[in-house]
């Protein structure tokens, strides 16, 4: 992307949000990290801000079986923490942050509130049988530290999840115009260039 390009990009943005999702495995994390070394936002993993919460009892428990955190719970340790006087003025790279279906309204009023509106949602578009490559790899590789989620059994309950409670998620954000469908199935390079010229073309049209 070119710096003139890349800098209408920014302006654009803002203080604002960028939030990604996608399935176990696809490289929501890794994305999120490139396009704030780009753009000069800050990362907000869900599951990093819940692994770093004070009841970890109760934290590992929930994720251990794969299921998604129940909303009032999820809600109380978010949306506080993008609430941070220290985070109003930084824009930020959000990564699968309300992943249940109902949750959306909430946490578009929070992160307005908050003075990081959400500028665009990006699905990080892999297939099952991707997943279960990078499952595979990562598991042999031991590159995960050892995390609670990353079993074959809690695997599979975190694809029924994503699909039932998460694909409406995303249907959500598509009908409010907010939805960018970005191929993950390519190197993470690659991956994050077609991510910033979607991102591009989107600010494009937002200010027309």
């Amino acid at each position: 992307m070119k710096a003139n390009d890349l800098e209408t990009t920014k302006i654009w943005l803002g203080t604002g949000s960028i939030n990604i999702f996608g399935l176990p495995f696809a490289g929501k994390d890794t994305l999120a990290h490139n396009l704030a070394q780009r753009l000069a936002d800050k990362v907000i993993s869900g599951g990093d801000i819940l692994r770093s919460h004070a009841d970890q009892t109760r934290i590992k428990e929930i994720m251990k079986t794969g299921e998604l955190f129940p909303t009032d719970f999820y809600l109380s340790i978010i949306l506080p923490y993008i609430s941070q006087p220290a985070l109003k003025e930084t824009p930020l790279l959000l990564s699968s942050v309300g992943r249940w279906s109902g949750e959306e309204p909430t946490i578009l009023s929070a992160c307005s509130a908050s003075n990081h509106p959400i500028r665009a949602v990006i699905h990080l578009n892999v297939d099952e049988a991707t997943v279960w490559q990078r499952f595979e790899t990562s598991q042999a590789q031991q590159d995960r530290s050892h995390r609670h989620d990353d079993a074959k059994h809690v695997l599979e309950v975190r694809l029924k999840e994503y699909r039932e409670k998460t694909l409406p998620v995303l249907e959500f954000y598509k009908q409010h115009g907010l939805l960018l469908e970005i191929d993950g199935q390519r190197k993470i390079d690659d991956t994050t260039e077609a991510a910033l010229e979607h991102l591009r073309a989107f600010s494009m049209a937002s200010v027309l």
